[in-house]
């Protein structure tokens, strides 16, 4: 065969070309593959990122509704006990008090309870064992 390409030069430069056209068009090919395969990850990372900012909106969404909550039950709670004690201030002293100790406890007292605390729920929450 290479006595054919020795002596038939045009069929050999024919070869050339057909070889570098093959490569010319693989390495195009192969180019737009990788292109389509960065764009198609780019919209994968994209709907990720959208999936992952929905989820974080809706959960300070619902911390807002019970932050609302709690607040409003705890003066209705001061109320009401303002209204057992006979004066309404005296309903947000006690509550004010609750809130005080609690906050020493956790801060001065024993700082690491809360800290435990969370720790255990976060554990148990994804199902293991400490």
């Amino acid at each position: 065969m290479s006595q054919d390409k020795k002596n038939n030069p045009e069929q050999h430069d024919q070869d050339r070309k057909g070889i570098g056209k093959l490569i010319d068009s693989t390495v195009t090919s192969s180019y737009e593959d990788l292109l389509a395969i960065i764009e198609a990850r780019m919209e994968l990372i994209k709907i990720e990122i959208t999936e992952k900012l929905a989820a974080a909106t809706s959960l300070l969404i619902i911390a807002i509704v019970l932050i609302a909550g709690i607040v409003y039950l705890i003066t209705t709670v001061a109320l009401f006990i303002g209204e057992l004690l006979g004066h309404f201030y005296l309903g947000y002293l006690v509550v004010s008090a609750l809130f005080l100790l609690t906050f020493l406890t956790f801060a001065k007292i024993r700082p690491d309870l809360l800290k435990n605390i969370i720790h255990k729920l976060l554990l148990s929450s994804h199902g293991k064992k400490s």
